[in-house]
């Protein structure tokens, strides 16, 4: 049997700790709620428990690595602390990577969940074997990482990749972050729900309505699944979010040039949805991308062209490929390779 190292994928709700092969077979995964009512030393101890259960299990045919977790919320990577996160109230402060590497006796990396999703897209999923990248995950939110030769790039302070929070809009919708018309106010299972209700306000949206009274709960997949049945409505909230992500994108081909561009997240799913809009507004607005595309060279140039034939060389947004398991085969990665 291989090595081996733990990875550890931190939600709100869920705490998932899988061992993973270092040729990135996943060789078993636990899943637990996750119980912050009893604070962050509980949740720890219950996280250390189910490690040192899969390390022991694995022990025996290879060498453990190592532990890597994804955390969602600000990282402060030298602390080894969450400086902040919505979704684990309480935890700002808490020094995770020292009361872990005492209970262990064993390394462990800790870094933002959207960066480790994008270090194992990069490492086994769509960016397979592809050095430079940048993904978003669509979720309640956007979340943002970029991949510069193979590892996170964190910025002054570990806060690269915000890109939710990059303003496509002047005089947008507020966003909580305290600025207005960010991204994800416009591209997100938040924004989906919010265009809709705003549709459904006006009057005129007797589809959007009927599934917003019918009980069952109202998001972003109720919206989808009236789209993909050709309700007008629904269709036109996802036309405006593949717009917004096209604005998005078109920021970041234009600024960062990378060669490949991921889109994961629960609302990825709606892809057929709103990627039509996606590329034709990534096509109008980024320079870098209409004579990068995977399709054709746009605009007639042929000295760009032969040069690109070359080369080989073109700008792909594509989706992911690994899901909800992206973060764990990143964190078992980040436990090998380090920061």
């Amino acid at each position: 049997m291989a090595d081996f190292s733990i990875a550890v994928d931190l939600g709100g709700t869920n705490l998932r700790i899988a061992a993973v092969s270092i040729d990135g077979q996943l060789l078993e995964k636990i899943t637990l709620g996750t119980n912050l009512a009893s604070g962050p030393d509980h949740v720890v101890s219950e996280m250390c428990d189910a490690i040192l259960r899969l390390s022991g299990k694995y022990r025996g045919g290879g060498s453990f690595l190592g532990v890597g977790a994804g955390i969602p919320g600000v990282i402060d990577l030298e602390a080894g602390t969450v400086r902040k996160s919505a979704n684990l109230p309480g935890w700002s402060g808490y020094p995770v990577r020292e009361e872990i590497e005492r209970r262990l006796g064993a390394q462990f990396f800790l870094d933002n969940d959207g960066n480790m999703a994008a270090l194992g897209e990069q490492w086994l999923g769509a960016a397979r074997d592809v050095p430079n990248m940048a993904m978003l995950t669509l979720g309640t939110g956007i979340g943002g990482a970029i991949v510069l030769s193979g590892k996170i790039f964190h910025g002054m302070n570990g806060m690269a990749g915000e890109f939710g929070h990059v303003p496509i809009e002047p005089e947008g919708v507020p966003c909580g972050c305290g600025s207005h018309g960010c991204a994800e106010r416009y591209a997100s299972a938040t924004a989906v729900v919010r265009m809709a209700r705003e549709a459904i306000a006006r009057g005129g949206a007797p589809g959007l309505a009927e599934a917003a009274s019918a009980g069952a709960e109202f998001g972003a997949k109720s919206v989808y699944n009236l789209a993909v049945q050709g309700d007008e409505d629904a269709r036109r909230i996802f036309r405006r979010f593949g717009e917004a992500l096209g604005m998005l994108l078109a920021g970041m081909v234009n600024g960062l040039n990378l060669e490949m561009y991921v889109i994961g997240g629960g609302v990825s799913s709606a892809w057929d949805a709103f990627a039509p809009s996606m590329f034709e507004e990534l096509r109008e607005r980024a320079l870098v991308y209409a004579v990068t595309e995977p399709e054709a060279v746009a605009g007639g140039d042929e000295a760009a062209a032969q040069l690109l034939a070359r080369s080989g060389r073109k700008t792909i947004v594509t989706r992911a490929l690994l899901g909800s398991d992206a973060g764990l085969y990143g964190a078992a990665r980040m436990a090998v390779v380090g920061l």
